[in-house]
């Protein structure tokens, strides 16, 4: 329970504010809908259950400033003496702990006071999503997996959109958002509209994700600086470099990515390539691009309260201009 109370006590509640303003902007009831911010609420919960079975797969010391669920449980074994390998211990407990999500974000979801019309409206995307990250999540275990000899600049640049689509952008934006506003009845052309937008918004998000993994700051992050170059995670900004970087700075990208053991020189040194290959600009630009189209989709939108448009207006500018 204090592992999880943690996770679900912190992060930037984006995925519940999407949901949220799906329903309200469709003409959903006001910011005093309790159902309604119950069930925004679930989105959290969820979102607490990728984060504990991610940081077991990406073996992660870090999460939000505090060690992550797994390092926690085996520290707990290692201080009260039990029998067994601490290790397995924590991968055990952080485990049932995100299943203990998975199964509550059903239950507060179906329990939140929207009416059995609205759920029902709503449930197939919700069954979507679930199903859909957990596919994003193979895809990107099994891409680190394959490595990227064999594949060509275009192809790495695809495989990584292909995972931000299925691990990030649809679970973070879009379907937290059809969710509310298959639940507020909106029209099968306002839905497209804001798929669309959804879509575009959220690969922008995990681009600016993939940026921070390497630039941001720890005391905002809440992860050591570079952990995505230590995870060795295959990104669009790697892709970039591994194309643009000069021969030595290539070598020294593919060395260091997915060692363990990385210091903060390389780390440095690591970022210089990023940035004198271009590599940064050139994921900027995209995330420029990305947002730019989310709103193109979102101007499409004929049915929004003017108040939910000018909500999804500000949620592009908060998912992409985070401080790297």
């Amino acid at each position: 329970m204090d592992v999880i109370e943690h996770l679900l006590s912190g992060g930037k509640r984006l995925r519940a504010a999407f949901l949220y303003w799906g329903w309200r902007a469709l003409g959903g009831e006001r910011e005093d809908d309790a159902a309604a911010v119950r069930a925004s609420s679930s989105m959290e919960i969820f979102q607490a259950a990728a984060l504990l079975h991610d940081d077991v797969m990406d073996n992660s010391d870090l999460r939000r400033g505090r060690p992550t669920a797994h390092r926690a449980f085996a520290a707990l074994h290692r201080e009260q003496g039990w029998n067994g390998d601490p290790e397995r211990f924590g991968l055990a407990g952080a485990i049932l702990a995100g299943d203990l999500c998975l199964n509550w974000t059903d239950e507060v979801f179906a329990t939140s006071g929207l009416s059995p019309a609205a759920l029902q409206r709503a449930r197939p995307e919700l069954d979507r999503m679930r199903t859909q990250l957990m596919g994003g999540q193979f895809l990107d275990v099994l891409e680190g997996a394959r490595g990227w000899q064999d594949l060509n600049y275009s192809q790495r640049i695809e495989a990584c959109r292909t995972v931000i689509l299925y691990k990030s952008a649809r679970y973070s934006v879009q379907q937290p958002l059809l969710i509310g506003a298959r639940a507020a009845g909106a029209s099968p052309q306002t839905l497209d509209a804001l798929a669309a937008y959804g879509d575009r918004l959220g690969k922008a998000f995990q681009l600016r994700d993939d940026v921070l993994g390497v630039f941001g700051d720890p005391t905002e992050t809440g992860k050591p600086a570079g952990d995505d170059l230590r995870e060795g995670k295959h990104t669009v900004l790697i892709a970039h470099a591994l194309e643009h970087a000069d021969t030595s700075g290539a070598e020294l990208v593919t060395a260091s990515l997915g060692d363990p053991d990385l210091d903060d020189e390389t780390v440095t040194a690591c970022r210089q390539v990023l940035l004198d290959s271009g590599a940064v600009d050139r994921t900027e630009q995209m995330i420029t691009d990305e947002a730019k189209d989310a709103l193109t989709a979102l101007s499409s939108t004929p049915e929004l309260t003017e108040e939910g448009r000018h909500a999804m207006v500000e949620l592009v500018a908060i998912c992409t201009d985070r401080a790297t």
